[in-house]
């Protein structure tokens, strides 16, 4: 991948990117360990699913005040606050892991620091990168980086180590980001944003409905993402048998947790195809064919199992994930100049604490209906996500600042 930058701005990227990872890397880890830590505790994975829902909603809810911050302090000083914040969470989930009050309070931590990324990350991106989508694609990639490898690290931890391991890992690693914001210095941010005039009220109605779309994104991303470790394992039950003839001790949790990751791998596929699609063709049509194919995808994952479930999977997320630099680079250009973080930070507090509403809905339909229904609702939410598409092309279709 040729990356061509100032050295000013691939230091950016770098810490940026490892940020993205770790929050993303924060919030994927503990679905791979719901089977577990329902069996720790004795209860059933509907209760374990619905202690998440703070850290979830605090990942999304903060993301407004912690975009006015950098707006105000600078991109620079959030990261650190995000790295230290998280790490100590994490650590301190592992250290009174055997109270699970204390546990959901530990993880609400977790999604409040991880919460400082996205407005400041993409914020910083946006106000300091000359190739927007192109900064937006390679950060991509790193965010799904962590939602790949974090399940399969989990899973492993817990294998070898127990649950508490994992948590003083994941601590760790958090903590090693704000070594890094300090061994890489970095000049004043220059805003390189191209984006509609402040005064246009045609851009600011056409960010409104964005945001729309972006909160109905957030309802699907979350409710795929909560379930999916714990759906491969119920449902991929011929592969683990496979794979145990030759591998003695192998749990149904690892074989659930690598194959996971391996749609998340293909979801950076996904990420750059996504970025590059968004530098060559019209931004709204790209958005519109990567929602639209979701649909047909999501339908079949509630019927399928076995390897062919995990090829759809595999399809589904390319384009879920793949969408994410075209949509951060929709907000560049249609948000106001001045209040960039702030503009992220409306984003996040919409896709990831309205979508952490999923978190209660994926408990509710996995109680009422099963699990498979969970894909069927969400075929329905991504049906109404490229209707909002639609409209936002119907009102933007004068504006020709999407190319």
């Amino acid at each position: 991948m040729r990356i061509n930058m100032t050295k000013n701005e691939q230091k950016i990227i770098t810490l940026t990117s490892f940020g993205h990872f770790m929050s993303h890397f924060n919030m994927l880890f503990f679905p791979a360990l719901v089977i577990p830590m329902a069996n720790y505790y004795g209860t059933n994975v509907s209760d374990i699913v619905a202690r998440t829902f703070w850290m979830y909603c605090f990942f999304g809810i903060t993301a407004l005040p912690w975009g006015i911050a950098a707006d105000l302090w600078g991109a620079k000083r959030l990261m650190f606050i995000f790295h230290i914040g998280a790490g100590l969470s994490c650590i301190c989930a592992g250290l009174w892991i055997g109270n699970l009050m204390l546990l959901s309070l530990f993880l609400g931590g977790v999604g409040i620091f991880s919460g400082i990324y996205h407005p400041t990350g993409l914020g910083w991106i946006s106000r300091s990168i000359s190739r927007i989508s192109h900064g937006m694609a390679i950060n991509g990639i790193f965010g799904n980086l962590g939602l790949a490898v974090a399940p399969l690290i989990a899973g492993l931890i817990n294998w070898m180590f127990g649950v508490q391991a994992v948590f003083f890992f994941i601590g760790g690693i958090n903590l090693l980001g704000s070594i890094l914001l300090f061994c890489l210095p970095i000049t004043t941010d220059k805003a390189h944003k191209k984006s509609g005039d402040d005064s246009d009220n045609r851009t600011i109605n056409a960010f409104v409905i964005l945001l729309i779309a972006m909160m109905l994104g957030g309802v699907a991303y979350r409710g795929a993402t909560v379930v999916l470790p714990a759906y491969f394992e119920m449902k991929n039950g011929m592969i683990f048998n496979f794979f145990a003839q030759f591998i003695q001790g192998l749990s149904p949790n690892v074989v659930a947790s690598l194959s996971v990751s391996s749609v998340f791998f293909i979801g950076m596929i996904g990420q750059y195809t996504g970025g590059r699609a968004a530098e060559h063709f019209d931004l709204r049509n790209c958005y519109l064919i990567f929602h639209m194919t979701c649909i047909p995808m999501a339908i079949a994952m509630a019927w399928l199992s076995g390897l062919p479930l995990i090829m759809i999977t595999m399809v589904y997320f390319f384009f879920l994930l793949g969408m994410q630099p075209i949509e951060n680079t929709l907000v560049a250009k249609l948000a106001p100049p001045k209040f960039l973080h702030s503009a992220y930070g409306t984003k996040f507090i919409l896709t990831f604490g309205v979508g952490s509403l999923a978190v209660k809905m994926v408990a509710g339909i996995e109680i009422h209906m099963g699990m498979s229904s969970v894909f069927l609702v969400l075929s329905g939410v991504s049906s109404l996500l490229v209707c909002s598409i639609l409209w936002l092309k119907y009102m933007t279709k004068n504006i020709k600042a999407f190319v």
